[in-house]
């Protein structure tokens, strides 16, 4: 099969990825192009390196054939197409005047083009879920080729919609954000600083993968890409301090997949929900923070208590580096972070936070002899290089979703949907929440979490705010599922990862995340029942709501984890503790009465009845 030199198709592949994130630089220095121009370029520059980056069936990373390079080329042309038409497309009357031929060979071409690159970058599932909603607009919906072919083309109701615009605007600076600051040695900074705070602790290893996969996760915001990254470090640190090798593996898997969820950068599926909102992502981060907060204190306890059950020490203090040196040598590195929250607090757009970020980068850099050097022209093309590559699946996802989204729109299948879960649930509000979370986690498992959560919005979250959900813990509600899926059994993405590492037991590995997890599961029913923990009432409510849901969280830890402050929990302590983490949990200053009541009964008999010090304790089976 004739194919490209891989010499020619590997600098072709880094030429045009430098020049894509060169071109969003660019538009986001000197402002926007007109909607088509803009989408459009993004999805051209995606598809291109889509094609050859992932090449086909026959052929290998990087070996393009000839087929590759055809589809390459339909591919841009029909993505380009409404940029060089631009007249005629805002002057017809859509749904009104029929297509032209060249409407429908393009528009044809460039949703062939997008499934089968999404297809390459993320496997069936986001390709066959497009498919199915476009085959029922066709059949179930009663919708002409042409009337489609208008909405998912010539509108940006559809492939240009808002999760593209979202990708062009927002996502891409943010990833070339995270690609600079990788490369500016931040990644050593993060783990070096957790050494720092929990190296020395009972279970210190694990503790360090916590802090730093919350700290990498700002950055990422890639379940997987944190896993691989930070993971490669702390789970065989945790093995040789005695962590079992699943256990090790879950911890750094659930640590990681909190990063989309972790304000100030979070995930993709962040920029997009305050598109849908209609708010400023700085709003989005500020009702996020508080349960992303509580997702790691409880991770971060329930690592302390599995330590301290059976027996891990710290690591001496000697082999760890010092707070003070470490901020010395390499604390400017955080600066470019203070940078991004500081323009967002003053009120500018995500777009320009993230340009100010990625320019404060290199200049950070110079502020010590131990970084000054990170940045030479090749780091700067690597980056540029990096952030373009790690676009790809955003972007493909998001124009995927598109069809979708447009299909929903135009069908009307959102209202219906909304119908069928009201009349599942019967109008009540819990097991609408539960078959929302059963439904956000089996689209989760087998699509991205930007698609997941675009789907949920368009399907489930209407049903929620009928029911009396405000609007933004339904939002949130779906994206937590959305991201939870990469922990749950049984495709879970970023226990793959982690147990790749750790070479545990993959089920064993997968309960054990769900376990350390649990809480995060819970979380999404505790804002929507209380959303003074999405900020949103008087201080005092809030910060009421905020220490209980703390301490709440911390007992089911301990209740999972069998072990509480003052030592092993027995069974009826265990089953005491959980109980009084779900009424600690409920909002209410009855429920929160009854739970300081339980906790105290639960320390006084561990203070007057634990066992004796020195008794062993085998570790758990994390099943």
């Amino acid at each position: 099969m004739l194919q490209l030199p891989v010499t020619l198709t590997r600098r072709t592949i880094a030429t045009i990825a430098v020049v894509m994130s060169t071109f969003h630089l660019y538009v986001a220095f000197v402002g926007p192009p007109d909607a088509y121009v803009m989408r459009g370029g993004h999805l051209a520059f995606a598809l291109v390196l889509a094609f050859l980056i992932m090449p086909g069936r026959n052929g290998r990373a990087e070996r393009v054939g000839w087929f590759d390079v055809l589809l390459l080329l339909v591919a841009v042309s029909a993505a380009l197409y409404p940029s060089f038409n631009l007249n005629y497309i805002q002057n017809r009357m859509y749904y009104v005047d029929d297509p032209r031929v060249l409407d429908y060979v393009f528009g044809g071409a460039l949703i062939v083009t997008v499934i089968e690159a999404t297809r390459r970058a993320t496997g069936w599932a986001l390709p066959a879920t497009a498919l199915a909603f476009a085959a029922y607009g066709l059949t179930l919906g009663n919708q002409s080729f042409g009337i489609m072919l208008d909405q998912l083309y010539l509108t940006t109701e559809g492939i240009f919609g808002i999760p593209l615009y979202v990708s062009a605007t927002y996502v891409m600076l943010f990833i070339l954000f995270g690609s600079f600051v990788e490369r500016s040695g931040a990644g050593l900074l993060f783990m070096d600083f957790a050494l720092a705070i929990a190296g020395h602790t009972s279970g210190g290893p694990a503790k360090v993968a916590v802090i730093t996969s919350s700290l990498f996760g700002t950055v990422s915001g890639s379940a997987v890409a944190n896993v691989m990254t930070t993971g490669t470090f702390t789970i065989p640190l945790m093995k040789r301090t005695g962590y079992r090798p699943a256990f090790a593996g879950a911890v750094e898997a659930v640590a990681s997949t909190g990063g989309q969820l972790m304000p100030p950068i979070m995930g993709a599926a962040a920029f997009v929900m305050a598109e849908f909102l209609g708010v400023s992502y700085l709003s989005v981060a500020a009702f996020a923070v508080l349960p992303a907060v509580l997702y790691y204190l409880a991770v971060f306890m329930a690592v302390h208590f599995e330590a301290r059950r059976i027996g891990l020490k710290g690591l001496p203090k000697a082999d760890l580096p010092r707070m003070r040196q470490v901020l010395s040598e390499r604390g400017h590195l955080f600066l470019p972070l203070v940078v991004i929250i500081a323009v967002l607090l003053v009120g500018r757009s995500a777009a320009f936070a993230a340009l100010l970020g990625i320019g404060s980068v290199i200049p950070t850099t110079w502020l010590r002899a131990s970084t000054r050097r990170t940045f030479t022209w090749r780091a700067i093309f690597e980056a540029l290089e990096g952030g373009a590559r790690n676009t790809l699946v955003v972007a493909l996802a998001c124009a995927c979703a598109g069809v979708v989204i447009g299909t929903i729109t135009l069908t009307g299948l959102g209202l219906a949907f909304t119908g069928v879960v009201l009349a599942l649930s019967q109008n009540s509000l819990l097991l609408a929440l539960f078959l929302t979370m059963i439904a956000g986690i089996l689209l989760g498992m087998g699509l991205p979490t930007t698609p997941a959560y675009i789907v949920q919005v368009a399907l489930l979250v209407p049903a929620l705010v009928k029911l009396g959900v405000q609007v933004e813990a339904a939002h949130l509600f779906a994206l937590y599922f959305a991201v939870l899926s990469s922990i749950t059994p049984p495709v879970a993405l970023a226990v793959y990862a982690a147990n790749g590492i750790s070479g545990g037991r993959l089920m064993e590995t997968s309960w054990a995340a769900v376990k350390l997890g649990l809480t995060g599961y819970i979380i999404p029913f505790m804002f929507v029942f209380a959303p003074s923990l999405l900020l949103m009432g008087d201080s005092l409510t809030v910060t009421v709501a905020a220490v209980t849901a703390s301490v709440g969280v911390i007992c089911l830890a301990g209740g999972l984890h069998e072990y509480f402050f003052l030592g092993s929990a027995r069974r009826w302590e265990r089953v005491l503790l959980i109980i009084a983490a779900l009424v600690l949990i409920k909002p209410g200053w009855m429920s929160d009465v009854v739970g300081l009541v339980l906790i105290a009964l639960i320390l006084t008999s561990q203070r007057w009845f634990r066992r004796p010090s020195g008794a062993a304790v085998e570790p758990a089976d994390p099943k």
